[in-house]
């Protein structure tokens, strides 16, 4: 065959990216071919995403692509979850989307009034965040918001973004596996929520799966960019599930999409609808293979990221992310431990005043420096993967044997030898643009190349390389992670 062009729109929350996957039948390369910021605009108590300022940036990784000589032949668009954008009667977007960083308790406990928090569990199978899509929504009923008054229809980012490029109106399974309105057991929208909460039921479409051919680029777009009309394919649109789809491991292994967030988990044909999932606050998210990912929500990358904006913010020039990781080596070990989960780092803003004063609470040294910062982070990080390992061989009634870590994590080497320490688990990582390698992978099932995830799984594992972290658990690791349960224990009562 002759080498396929696949193009894979990797938006998260901080950054986005575009990538040629050039497929020739047997093994795949990743080409950059576009890299862009992208933060939400905060408009006093909300925020919102630049919508057009994110399309036009994938128009110019289209063009780029053209100038390299890489003319897509097919395109698809994974970002982070929950987030969505309204269409009214003309299919016109009614305001910028919403950021989920905005979320407050205040709506999900008002929603609790409505339908209880385990009922909301026992028909999603998701743990309850503030920023789920359901109670986005219900904060939009609760403030009788004109734009759901006038909202025909709702797209999740990456179908919305795929609607601007192509004008295909879709709904990805994957990403509404996120939203806590999808009914685990019916693979429908839950009439029992939509009801509860008063969110109107129209504005939701019937779901297509990864894999899945959607369309093609808009004749006025591909004019524009002098391309011809690119094929565009539904892929897991939920980044963690384009991730997943794209490690290497095989066997009983546990999986990590490390990154702004750590999406940490197993796969499972069913969802796991116990007592302990739903007591340890885990979520069962959607795979592209149409099964369900066990998996916990741990604050990943993002509480070094809000550190480095401010470290920026005070001198003016941003702090290179190996100058960060260097003094992170150079710092003492296990000097300040946090639970990265706690409540209050969610937010941004002031991300060493917190973990300052969550040490104080504590009675832990606070960290000063920007290495002993980001070694309490890093090492913090590491344990809550332990914490993580232990529920989910609970979880499956018996140990795991190995973890698979992909995604821009991964390129702290730090990070990698902690989780393999922290652990006790043999730690394969690798790749790093795991989300891009998913999406383009699907876009290849999706035009008939490749048959299913299996051989697509083969493909990763004949073009990656990956790295193994053998794991050196140590006694200092087993104090370290008492510390941080004691500490978590600790700050329940400040949470209360």
């Amino acid at each position: 065959m002759k080498t396929l062009n696949l193009l894979a729109f990797d938006i998260g929350a901080s950054n986005g990216r575009g990538i040629i996957g050039a497929f020739d039948g047997k093994k795949i390369e990743l080409i950059p071919v576009g890299n862009f910021e992208n933060n939400f605009v905060s408009q006093g108590a909300m925020g919102y995403w630049d919508y057009e300022n994110i399309l036009s940036n994938l128009k110019a990784c289209f063009v780029n692509a053209k100038k390299e000589g890489l003319i897509p032949d097919c395109f698809g668009i994974d970002t982070w979850g929950v987030d969505y954008g309204l269409l009214d009667k003309d299919h016109k977007l009614i305001e910028n989307p919403r950021a989920y960083r905005i979320s407050t308790d205040e709506e999900m406990l008002a929603a609790w009034q409505k339908i209880s928090k385990r009922e909301l569990f026992d028909i999603t199978g998701l743990a309850a965040l503030n920023f789920n899509t359901v109670y986005q929504l219900y904060r939009r009923v609760l403030e009788n918001d004109p734009a759901l008054q006038q909202a025909e229809t709702l797209l999740f980012t990456p179908d919305l973004l795929g609607y601007g490029l192509s004008g295909e109106i879709k709904s990805e399974y994957t990403m509404a596996s996120t939203s806590g309105l999808l009914d685990v057991k019916t693979g429908n929208w839950s009439k029992r929520i939509l009801n509860a909460l008063d969110i109107p039921e129209k504005i939701f479409l019937p779901l297509d799966k990864p894999g899945t051919l959607r369309g093609s680029l808009k004749a006025d777009l591909a004019s524009e960019m002098g391309l011809p009309r690119v094929a565009y394919a539904a892929v897991g649109g939920h980044d963690t599930a384009s991730a997943v789809a794209a490690i290497p491991g095989r066997g009983d292994f546990a999986f990590c999409s490390s990154g702004t967030w750590s999406l940490f988990g197993v796969e499972s044909d069913t969802p796991v609808l116990s007592d302990f999932v739903y007591e340890n606050s885990f979520s069962n998210e959607g795979t592209v293979q149409g099964g369900f990912r066990p998996l916990k929500n741990i604050m990943g990358l993002w509480l070094v990221q809000e550190c480095r904006r401010e470290w920026t913010k005070e001198t003016g020039k941003k702090l290179d992310w190996e100058y960060i990781k260097a003094e992170a080596v150079k710092a003492e070990p296990f000097r300040s431990i946090i639970d990265p989960d706690y409540p209050a780092f969610y937010k941004a803003g002031n991300m060493r005043e917190k973990i300052r004063d969550y040490c104080q609470k504590t009675g832990q040294p606070q960290p000063e420096t920007i290495g002993q910062f980001a070694r309490a982070c890093y090492e913090s990080l590491a344990l809550k993967y332990r914490w993580a390992v232990e529920r989910l061989g609970e979880m499956k009634g018996k140990p795991l044997s190995a973890l698979n870590i992909t995604g821009g994590g991964i390129q702290n080497l730090q990070l990698n030898q902690m989780a393999a320490d922290s652990t006790g688990l043999v730690t394969t990582v690798g790749p790093i643009e795991g989300a891009a390698m998913g999406n383009a992978l699907m876009q290849a099932v999706a035009l008939g190349e490749i048959s299913d995830l299996s051989q697509a799984r083969e493909v990763v594992r004949a073009s990656v390389e990956t790295q193994v972290y053998e794991p050196n658990h140590t006694q200092a690791w087993d104090d370290a992670y008492g510390r941080m349960m004691d500490n978590a224990e600790k700050m329940k009562e400040d949470i209360g």
